[in-house]
């Protein structure tokens, strides 16, 4: 492993890719790291697919003990929920500048495609999400020959440093803020089919729920399923009426793979860690409770548009 200079209790926030080939690799260099990390007293948690856990779980012996594991298959299923996961283990065990070390493999074959492109999104927010004087190292593996090489690419893009063969190398690529900015600001992709739409305003917001529940309950969702989608899209249609939006356009989807709805205005959101912060007192950030309770959130905004769809797949 490289020696950590200056003491770890010195340094600053540490976000890294570790490009991996074989599970040999794989175990060889985070089984180290973690070991360095318990061996200095600093709590560990690595969420990973059940398959990689075990991996580490068995080279690791009784010090796996030591360590908090996490299934990043069921944190990570929706990959708004990651950062808010992270937070939450810095605010137990961070306190007084205490390092901490991590593994976070959000980005794994057979992923769908939306949720990839939000899995890239939420590595390049973790370089915002964190006190750069918080002395928590953080190593996300990808693998090399399980994904495409574009995938590999936005790693580059969104890490400040990657490990390629067990060693650092330069990385050129790193787009810092600017890359958050450039994806939250891009549309999102045309869906295949036409939608069914409404528009909203003060007045009728009401009727959304009725929609929705419709909707849901045509696609063949469960009852408690239509009524947390129907709160969700009321929620995201309010919080656009408490923007400024003069009205709301609602938009849904009735796909094979999933019912999608889309909440849409001439509104703008600045902060593009929205929907990630535990909310505190009367916060109403619809957001929030969209990410905890829906399948999939995508949220896009500009200086004069917003954009927020929801899955609920099949």
């Amino acid at each position: 492993m490289p020696e950590a200079s200056p003491p770890r209790s010195q340094q600053s926030y540490r976000h890294e890719a570790f490009l991996w080939s074989d599970a040999t690799e794989y175990t060889s260099f985070l089984t180290p790291f973690i070991e360095e990390g318990i061996a200095a007293g600093e709590p560990v948690m690595v969420a990973l697919l059940r398959q990689h856990a075990t991996w580490l779980r068995d080279a690791l012996g009784s010090s796996a003990g030591k360590v908090r594991f996490v299934d990043m298959a069921r944190l990570g299923r929706n990959p708004a929920r990651i950062i808010p996961g992270w937070q939450q283990f810095l605010t137990e065990h961070a306190a007084e500048g205490r390092p901490l070390r991590g593994v976070g493999e959000p980005i794994w074959s057979g992923r769908r495609p939306e949720e990839l492109v939000e899995c890239q999104l939420h590595e390049a927010l973790l370089n915002l999400a964190v006190d750069p004087e918080t002395p928590f190292w953080l190593i996300c593996p990808y693998s090399v020959h399980g994904l495409d090489d574009s995938v590999i690419a936005e790693a580059y893009r969104s890490h400040p440093a990657v490990i390629l063969q067990s060693a650092y190398q330069g990385n050129k690529h790193y787009a810092g803020r600017s890359h958050v900015d450039w994806i939250f600001g891009s549309p999102l992709p045309a869906l295949p089919t036409e939608s069914q739409q409404f528009t909203l305003t003060s007045s009728n917001i009401r009727g959304v729920v009725d929609v929705v529940t419709l909707a849901g309950s045509a696609a063949g969702f469960w009852s408690d399923k239509v009524t947390t989608l129907a709160a969700a899209v009321r929620r995201l249609a309010a919080g656009s009426l408490r923007r400024g939006a003069a009205q709301v356009i609602v938009k849904l989807w009735d796909l094979p793979q999933a019912l999608i709805f889309e909440v849409s205005d001439d509104t703008a959101i600045a902060d593009v860690m929205i929907g990630r912060r535990a909310p505190m007192g009367d916060d109403l950030d619809g957001l929030w409770f969209a990410n905890q309770l829906c399948d999939l959130v995508q949220v896009r905004s500009t200086s004069s548009w917003t954009t927020v769809r929801l899955y609920a797949w099949k």
